[in-house]
């Protein structure tokens, strides 16, 4: 990464920071001006951090990562329910299944081998 880069960076940084700054400077009252004061340093940083290599190259990123999130084909409704019906069904066989095991072993060796029953 180049110096120009680390120094956007770390002008980025600066800038959250005089955000948070800003937002604890302004007195309570001022609620809406705490506010932005908050947003501000945070927007500040986005422009410097978009016009740093790494801004962009995050913002490619982003961008084919929406592209990829509208391939995506959801379930219908109808899939959706069979599905989960079908993992809580899963689910309560499982229980119901160490239970049993559970019991049975708790009988084996209380009961029977130990005689604690």
């Amino acid at each position: 990464m180049e110096m120009q880069d680390k120094l956007k960076l770390l002008l980025a940084a600066l800038l959250v920071v005089a955000g948070i700054a800003g937002f604890y400077l302004v007195p309570e009252g001022q609620g809406f001006l705490r506010a932005i004061a908050f947003v501000a340093g945070l927007l500040a940083a986005g422009v410097v951090m978009w016009l740093s290599t790494p801004g962009r190259a995050f913002v490619g990123y982003a961008q084919e990562s929406v592209v990829e999130a509208k391939k995506v084909v959801w379930p219908t409704r109808k899939e959706a329910t069979q599905m989960t019906g079908l993992v809580f069904l899963f689910v309560l066989v499982l229980a119901l299944f160490m239970w049993v095991v559970d019991s049975g072993l708790s009988w084996l060796f209380y009961d029977i081998l130990l005689g604690r029953g």
